[in-house]
């Protein structure tokens, strides 16, 4: 966290209008500006609910002004820096009118995810390598999925067979190209220009025009549909209870974050005078200690969303309706995770689901190493980045060898079931804590002295599962599993059509487990 003469020497390129208030709570002005457009977007979604509702206005004025409400909030944080998202939604929709449907995919990959890594490289290594202040390359990293994430979608939309699509694919499939402005809409409007969360197009565009709680009903001959107009639930209740949770997170972040360091694991002194249950203790507890600031920004952006009347998923067999469509993490179950594929399943979940739509799902070779790749490439140019993503597709591997050929043992009795629960739980979070430290330094030289005072020893345990374990049963189990999951996964995609929602099952909430299956039965960490 930034001393107090960072806050007062800490150069922004957006506005300094709020220098005062950055010097009183003695945070750097980016900072400051970051959490104070948010709060206004906040009070923008309330009032872009209750005045520009789509019962009220046309779909051509919400794009308008959730769009500039977005481009001014950009300004306001970044200055002209703002342009950079303008340029590469401009050139990307260029890309896609001009190339076609069939290849258009590809160049707008390359293009945006090229386009990003400039930015990124210019920002880290010519203007301020090391600072975790907010940055332009934050807001183009989320455009960057959404060019992307449209673009395949298009593409399995307009060119692609049906039956050549996964019933995910099929699902959020775009029929039609895009106008202009729904495309920087959908690209820079106010409620996630700053923050996100992803979300797919077909879900925008159905919020927008208003769709969002329509559903359709097979008539009596099985084949005429109609449709009708459910309850458009309130997310106050919603919307209050992540405030909640992002005022706890940031007290938490301000207070006990400043006090558990995660650089100290390398402190010279500790690490040649603390005994191993301390490295290991202190190591789980100062990551621990660097994730409320994530929880924090995350559950504000859903939490704007939500009171603009975005991401609404539905109601649970008891009525009761659930706002996290677009949700990008589950607190509970991070904590909680007694495996590493549960930890990143709860984690960052619109980056994981992009991922897994863009790469995972259509890589042929290695797709879980190419996908760990993307995700390095896409987080920036810090070679810490790479050093945990390198780490962690040994355990991810690791973890999933060890689950396959143990966990069917430790089934039953429920007491030998808890008992596997808690081992694996701490084993779980001592791999993640281990794996993210390079991710939290950034630099090469201190992140592989963390590593070489744990003399590397989780990389060896990884490597000697993967030499050791069998895995073509595993790999033979993997098949049968996931042929069984597409075919309830068809189900579900039918289901998912009749009720006229464009991706209704892709983010549901891990305690739903019999619907969450349906889409996410070929995720990255399977």
């Amino acid at each position: 966290m930034a001393t107090t003469s960072t806050a007062s020497t800490t150069s922004t390129t957006g506005s300094t209008l709020l220098q005062p208030l950055s010097n009183a709570v003695r945070l750097p002005i980016d900072q400051v500006n970051f959490v104070v457009c948010q709060l206004f977007a906040l009070l923008a979604a309330i009032w872009f609910r209750t005045y520009l509702h789509s019962s009220k206005t046309s779909s051509f004025i919400r794009h308008v002004v959730a769009t500039l409400l977005g481009l001014y909030l950009a300004l306001f944080c970044f200055g002209w820096y703002a342009l950079h998202f303008l340029v590469q939604s401009g050139i990307s929709y260029c890309i896609m009118v001009i190339i076609g449907v069939e290849n258009m995919h590809k160049y707008c990959f390359v293009f945006a995810l090229g386009y990003l890594t400039v930015c990124q490289i210019t920002r880290v290594y010519i203007f301020d390598y090391g600072q975790y202040s907010a940055d332009f390359s934050g807001p183009m990293m989320i455009i960057t999925q959404k060019i992307t994430s449209l673009a395949y979608e298009i593409h399995d939309g307009m060119f692609r067979k049906d039956e050549e699509l996964t019933p995910s694919q099929r699902g959020l499939a775009v029929r039609r190209m895009p106008s202009l402005l729904e495309y920087l809409s959908y690209n820079c409007n106010f409620m996630g220009i700053l923050a996100g969360p992803l979300c797919s197009y077909k879900d925008y565009i159905t919020f927008i025009e208003g769709r969002s709680y329509h559903m359709t009903q097979s008539g009596e001959n099985g084949k005429e549909e109609i449709q009708y107009e459910r309850t458009e639930p309130s997310p106050n209740v919603a919307v209050i209870h992540k405030l909640l949770v992002c005022g706890l997170s940031l007290l938490f972040h301000l207070t006990i974050s400043k006090m558990l360091p995660v650089e100290y694991n390398i402190d010279e002194h500790f690490q040649a005078t603390a005994s191993w249950p301390t490295k290991v203790i202190y190591l789980y507890v100062s990551l621990l200690a660097a994730r409320p600031k994530y929880y924090f920004a995350w559950t504000l952006a859903d939490a704007i969303n939500n009171a603009a009347g975005f991401g609404f998923r539905g109601y649970d067999k008891n009525g009761a309706a659930h706002w996290d469509l677009i949700s990008n993490l589950r607190i509970k179950q991070i904590e909680m995770s007694t495996s590493f594929k549960m930890f990143l399943d709860n984690w960052n979940i619109q980056t994981a689901l992009w991922l897994k739509r863009v790469c995972y799902e259509r890589a042929s070779l290695s797709p879980t190493t190419q996908t760990f790749f993307l995700s390095a490439i896409w987080h920036g140019v810090y070679p810490g980045y790479y050093l945990t993503f390198l780490t962690g597709v040994l355990m991810t591997l690791a973890a999933r060898a060890v689950r396959n050929n143990f966990r069917h043992y430790f089934i039953e009795p429920p007491q030998l079931k808890f008992l596997y629960d808690v081992i694996t739980w701490i084993a779980t979070q001592i791999a993640i804590s281990y794996t993210v430290v390079p991710f939290v330094i950034l630099s090469v030289k201190p992140s592989l002295m963390f590593y070489s005072s744990w003399y590397y020893s989780l990389h060896f345990a990884a490597i000697l599962v993967l030499l050791l374990l069998p895995v073509k049963k595993k790999q033979k189990g993997k098949s049968i599993h996931e042929n069984v999951q597409l075919s309830r996964s068809k189900k579900f995609d039918e289901r998912e059509n009749s009720l006229g929602q464009n991706s209704f099952f892709t983010t549901n909430n891990v305690c739903n487990q019999n619907q969450e299956i349906a889409s996410r039965h070929s995720s990255l960490k399977q």
